[in-house]
């Protein structure tokens, strides 16, 4: 090969390399910017060790290039330089339409994951209903009192156990009840376990037990256990995934509550 050869031969690889890095940082903003979550763990660690691959190709083709193109440059033919490649313009116009169309596929690939997270949750909560019929008619009789909080958390626990391999959303039964002649929604999660052994000679607070919502999550709760609402509520977002799943028998309802913090999404597996 000729210095003419090398040099154009590391000028394409550092157009190259300069454009993987374009559409790397591109799809990196796009991720970041709209939370989007695609890609299985090991492939989206692979994704974010690909920028020192591409920074390593554009140096080594920086480095070819200095090298041989000092020589070249005494070799150098003012007609080929000159000479305008046909049709650049029309790739450019591809190169730019080129980025909508990643951004439409990682939409997609968003979308895909979150309505396999619905679906993974969903069954979840329908597994639970139909594999413990015994454990859900104590849970639906709900009582604010210690036997019943230590119950449900003790089966909360166990079901997350049975049917979870490690990688478990966060279960939480949801309650309404009065406090100070006030409607209020409590939970009851598995983490208060180690709380009330704590809290053991004591009586129970209901304030200790006050979920956070948010106005929609008032207004879905409120319709479900005031107005007979069966509709399940699933939300996604920034890598959230959480899923409320009424469950109702003999005219007392409850709610099964999951929550997943996902910092990839998954197609596939």
């Amino acid at each position: 090969m000729n210095n003419r050869t090398w040099v154009r031969t590391s000028n394409v690889i550092g157009i190259i390399a300069t454009v993987a890095l374009i559409y790397w940082v591109f799809t990196f903003t796009a991720i970041q910017v709209f939370g989007l979550r695609i890609f299985k763990a090991n492939l989206t660690e692979i994704f974010f060790m690909s920028i020192f691959g591409i920074l390593a190709l554009m140096f080594g083709a920086l480095m070819v290039n200095i090298m041989f193109n000092l020589t070249r440059i005494a070799e150098r033919h003012p007609q080929e330089d000159a000479a305008v490649s046909p049709g650049k313009t029309g790739r450019w116009l591809a190169f730019a339409a080129s980025f909508p169309v990643i951004l439409a596929l990682l939409f997609a690939g968003d979308h895909l994951s979150t309505l396999k997270k619905k679906e993974m949750l969903t069954a979840g909560a329908q597994s639970l209903v139909a594999a413990y019929p015994t454990q859900m008619a104590r849970l639906v009789d709900y009582r604010f009192e210690r036997e019943w909080v230590v119950y449900t958390v003790d089966t909360m626990n166990l079901y997350k156990r049975m049917n979870w391999n490690g990688n478990s959303p966060e279960i939480e039964i949801i309650a309404a009840d009065v406090l100070d002649n006030a409607r209020v929604f409590l939970g009851f999660s598995p983490y208060i376990r180690a709380y009330e052994e704590k809290q053991e000679p004591h009586p129970l607070k209901k304030q200790n037990f006050i979920r956070k919502i948010t106005s929609e999550e008032h207004a879905y709760l409120t319709q479900v256990f005031d107005e007979g609402g069966q509709d399940i509520r699933f939300s996604a977002y920034n890598g959230n995934y959480e899923l409320f799943y009424p469950y109702r028998e003999n005219g007392k309802t409850i709610i099964l509550y999951f929550h997943e913090r996902a910092r990839y999404g998954k197609i596939g597996s």
